[in-house]
């Protein structure tokens, strides 16, 4: 990672958001949201299911050629707010640094952080090359969470990838607020590598934000 772009390829990109992506190759109208499955049932299988409807829907649809780059990230950026806790995860992923930002500037991050997620991941997604999906069972994590074990069985002989998912039921409903990968968390490697970024800079937030701003206007320079 240099001093200016803070998206050095994290393990989420080639896997766990892999699938949410193919959700987003729906299009909106025929769309049930994957919360609405698990709102009237509680705990750790619930939670599962969640996980599950959301991975089927991905893995069934995310080749159609017939949804245009423009529609996917519309869609995705729907998605991403429907099954993923958006606002709890970009906090998280600043730590100590979310209390130095002005109010406007944790406005414009968490909107950049959103957008980051949507142009460059919608362009990786349409690179499925067969994966397929499988959800374990879910364990209880503390009150309100749940981790829910998966693998994306890759064809060729490959061996499987392990992605673990933590869910927390809020409101009647479940969001996803973090993803490990092989044993990596995305929320702790993007707070570190956001961390750097910004000490690498004497400090200032600034910084960080300038690199988003960079990274959302021109995704495909550094793909």
């Amino acid at each position: 990672m240099t001093k200016q772009t803070p998206h050095r390829r994290s393990p989420l990109a080639g896997t766990a958001l892999l699938m949410l992506a193919g959700v987003a190759a729906i299009a909106a109208p025929t769309l049930a949201p994957a919360t609405a499955l698990a709102q009237n049932v509680k705990g750790p299988q619930a939670a599962a299911g969640f996980v599950q409807s959301l991975g089927d829907k991905a893995i069934a649809t995310l080749a159609d050629p017939k949804v245009s780059k423009d529609q996917a990230k519309a869609v995705f950026r729907d998605l991403l707010n429907q099954n993923f806790d958006i606002n709890t995860i970009s906090r998280f992923v600043l730590g100590k640094y979310w209390n130095v930002a002005s109010d406007a500037q944790k406005k414009e991050y968490q909107t950049l952080f959103e957008q980051m997620i949507v142009e460059v991941y919608a362009e990786r997604f349409s690179q499925y090359a067969g994966e397929k999906f499988k959800v374990g069972s879910g364990q209880a994590s503390g009150e309100n969470d749940a981790i829910v074990a998966s693998q994306v069985l890759r064809p060729g002989g490959q061996p499987p990838v392990n992605v673990s998912w933590r869910v927390r039921s809020k409101d009647g409903s479940y969001k996803i607020i973090d993803v490990i990968v092989e044993n990596v968390s995305m929320s702790v490697t993007q707070r570190s590598e956001f961390a750097s970024l910004i000490e690498s800079n004497g400090g200032r937030f600034e910084a960080l934000l300038n690199a988003l701003r960079e990274r959302t206007q021109a995704p495909q320079a550094t793909q």
